[in-house]
């Protein structure tokens, strides 16, 4: 077997995709709270 080194991998593509996944999952959040903020006034 190949001798494993930590932390020589390069994880640039990894750490790109995670802070999209965290934005997307912001955002929609974001949107979902103001969707039923909107929803609550509406029905007052």
């Amino acid at each position: 077997m190949a001798e494993h080194k930590h932390g020589s991998m390069d994880i640039t593509t990894q750490e790109k995709t995670f802070h999209s996944f965290v934005t997307f999952v912001i955002r929609t959040v974001v949107v979902i709270i103001v969707a039923l903020v909107l929803l609550a006034m509406i029905n007052a």
